[in-house]
């Protein structure tokens, strides 16, 4: 087996990894899937689809050394954090795996980051990525960075309204400024892009998206496909992340994407999708 026939996906059973697997593996790729239990109903179903079950764990090097020896591609994501110390292990584990992909000679990592990582925001978990962007830079590493916006799948959260009442979203946004939007199985398609179109997309920083739509256009959607009236109510914006997204927000070239990938996924249809 050559190296450039595997890709090895990090977080291979969560939303951003499973995605890249499965996609990957859809269009031919070896796939390696690191898991830290191979027993997972996940874990087994990536098995069924044809990946290589590697078990590993980001918080030890040597497995991940051992994963990443005579593969090509690399898929990187950590666990989002939040609070000081799984901020401080999110970029722990970021760089190391950058370092040992370094050390064992990867011919392409690309890396999940966030929408406005370079821009200096002010949140806590998206410094944390931007830490991981500039270490990865530091390394001169073969690489490409990805950067989703807002998740849909979060969206899914309001699927499901107190019996007998409305579905009510409140949340401290602008009502006037759209959010834009990916859903995670799009991260997938972007990643495996990546890999496949190494010449055009290797050295980019690639901000994705696949809507844009504001909070009471949500609700709107809400309430077409599930037939439960829906509104929006804005909570007061305290937070560093709804101030940043009141301010200025992401800037993925959305309408630019879709022209090139038509077949993103709408907000709505993600709804009736995963509803």
């Amino acid at each position: 087996m050559s190296r450039s026939e595997v890709v090895l996906v990090l977080g291979a059973t969560g939303n951003q990894g499973g995605a890249t697997a499965r996609h990957l593996l859809a269009r031919g790729r070896r796939v390696h899937a690191l898991v830290r239990d191979a027993g997972k109903p996940e874990a087994k179903e990536l098995a069924r689809l044809g990946a290589v079950l590697i078990e590993g764990d980001l918080d030890a090097p040597a497995s991940l050394r051992a994963a990443m020896t005579g593969v090509d591609g690399v898929f990187s994501v950590q666990p989002l954090a939040w609070e000081e110390e799984t901020l401080a292990a999110e970029v722990r584990r970021g760089r190391s795996v950058a370092d040992i992909a370094a050390e064992t000679g990867v011919g392409h990592l690309v890396y999940s980051s966030v929408g406005g990582a370079e821009r200096e925001t002010g949140i806590d978990h998206f410094e944390s990525k931007a830490e991981v962007e500039r270490h990865i830079a530091a390394l001169g590493l073969p690489a490409t960075l990805l950067r989703p916006v807002f998740f849909m799948n979060n969206l899914l959260h309001y699927a499901t309204p107190p019996a007998g009442e409305d579905r009510v979203l409140a949340l401290p946004v602008d009502p006037a400024k759209p959010m834009q939007m990916i859903a995670a199985d799009d991260i997938g398609f972007f990643a495996a892009t990546a890999f496949e179109d190494r010449e055009g997309l290797l050295g980019q920083a690639l901000e994705i998206a696949g809507d844009e739509l504001t909070f009471p256009e949500v609700a709107a959607s809400y309430e077409r496909v599930t037939g439960v009236p829906t509104r929006f109510e804005p909570k007061p914006i305290e937070d560093r992340m709804f101030e940043w997204f009141a301010e200025s927000g992401y800037a993925a070239d959305v309408a630019g994407l879709r022209s090139r990938y038509p077949g993103l996924t709408r907000f709505e249809d993600f709804l009736r999708e995963n509803l």
